[in-house]
C-alpha cells in the first residue's frame, strides 16, 4: 500500500512474531528504511542478512528504560513508530505469583509504551506528525482468567493508547490500537491457542489498512473481528467520541 512507500519506520520486538511479520510486509509495501529493535541484537541477525541496510538494528529494552530515549537520539528520521514488544504471564487472579506476573507485564506493556511514546513523540512532531501504532489485544476489553494479569496489563495499554490518541491529535500524530486475537506466535502458544492461531500478516495488513483509512482501531483476525464487531458501537460512540467538547 503506498501509505508506507518511502517512510522510514520503527519496529520493537522485531525479531519474531508480529513485528518480524510488520517489518516484511513494511518492506515489501516500499518503506524506504526500518529500525528494528530488540532486546537482543543478535536475534536481528537474520533481518539485517536478509535485507541489508533497508534495515537498522536498535537496542530497545523495555526492562531497561535508558535504551528508550537513547533509540530515540539516533532514530531520528522515523515518521511511522510501531511498538510491538510485549510480554505475556499465564497467572490466574488468585495465583500465588500473580501479582510478581503482573508487575513485570506492567512494566513491558504499559509502562514500556508510555516510555516509547514519551520518547518518539517529539520525533513524530517533528517529521510532520507520522504515526504511532500500539500492539494491544483482544484481552484489552475482555479478560480471561488463565492470563489474568495480562489481561489487565493490556486493558491499562489500551487506555493509555486512547489517551495518546487525543493527546497526539494536536500535533498531527496518527495513533492506532491493534487488537489482535490469537496469532500464531510463541506468545500464542504459551497461551495454549495454537489449534485456532492465525497468521501474523493478517496484523501488519490490518495496521496498513488503518494507516490508509485513519482508523483508530483494528480487530484483524476472525476472533478479534467478532468481538469488534459486537465492540463497535461502544468504541465509536463512546471510546472515539470527544467528552471534552463543549
Amino acid at each position: 500500500m503506498d501509505i508506507i512507500k518511502g517512510r522510514t519506520a520503527l519496529v520493537t520486538g522485531a525479531n519474531r512474531g508480529i513485528g518480524k511479520t510488520i517489518v516484511e510486509k513494511f518492506l515489501q509495501e516500499g518503506a524506504k528504511k526500518i529500525y528494528i529493535a530488540s532486546r537482543d541484537l543478535k536475534t536481528l541477525k537474520p533481518l539485517q542478512t536478509q535485507y541489508g541496510d533497508q534495515v537498522v538494528p536498535l537496542h530497545i529494552d523495555l526492562n531497561k528504560p535508558e535504551t528508550i530515549p537513547a533509540a530515540a537520539a539516533i532514530a531520528t528520521d522515523v515518521d511511522v513508530v510501531v511498538n510491538n514488544a510485549g510480554m505475556l504471564n499465564v497467572e490466574r487472579p488468585l495465583s500465588v505469583n500473580a501479582i510478581d506476573a503482573f508487575k513485570q507485564e506492567m512494566e513491558v506493556n504499559v509502562y514500556g509504551l508510555m516510555r516509547v511514546a514519551q520518547a518518539f513523540a517529539p520525533v513524530l512532531k517533528a517529521n510532520g506528525g507520522g504515526t504511532l501504532i500500539q500492539l494491544n489485544s483482544v484481552a484489552s476489553i475482555k479478560s480471561f482468567a488463565d492470563f489474568s494479569t495480562y489481561s489487565a496489563s493490556k486493558a491499562a495499554s489500551y487506555s493509555i493508547t486512547q489517551a495518546l490518541r487525543d493527546t497526539l491529535q494536536e500535533q498531527g500524530t496518527q495513533v492506532i490500537s491493534v487488537h489482535p486475537g490469537p496469532i500464531a506466535t510463541d506468545m500464542a502458544t504459551t497461551a495454549g491457542f495454537t489449534g485456532i492461531a492465525e497468521p501474523a500478516e493478517l496484523v501488519a495488513q490490518g495496521i496498513l489498512s488503518a494507516m490508509t483509512n485513519n482508523d483508530f482501531h483494528i480487530f484483524p483476525d476472525t476472533v478479534a473481528k467478532q468481538m469488534g464487531g459486537v465492540y463497535e458501537n461502544f468504541a465509536s460512540n463512546i471510546v472515539e467520541a470527544n467528552f471534552m467538547e463543549a
